[in-house]
């Protein structure tokens, strides 16, 4: 409930990306939008980002067969991915930039 002097809260928008037949599989490849700022999730772990006005920044894949599936289900372009090093200080660097980090 807001007041006269509140301003509401817009919430984040959570959806699935990629084209899964099964919701158990598409719940670990989440897309988080809070304001303008897009954070593609592979389980728990953010693997690609998008700010308003930037390009996306797309992290190369470290880990299992499955997070490359949602890898490619953002972007199917290997050449755009960055290694983990790069990927986390501008990743850390966007959500300073908005506001979402302690």
């Amino acid at each position: 409930m807001t007041t006269a002097t509140q301003r509401p809260t817009k919430l984040p928008s959570i959806s699935s990306y990629g084209d899964y037949s099964s919701n158990n599989y598409g719940i670990n490849a989440l897309e988080v939008t809070i304001g303008g700022l897009t954070l593609y999730f592979s389980y728990k772990t953010v693997i690609a980002f998008e700010a308003p006005g930037e390009t996306l920044v797309i992290r190369q894949n470290a880990w299992s067969t499955t997070t490359g599936k949602h890898l490619n289900a953002i972007d199917r372009d290997h050449s755009r991915r960055i290694p983990g090093a790069d990927f986390e200080a501008k990743l850390r660097e966007t959500l300073e930039k908005h506001g979402l980090t302690e």
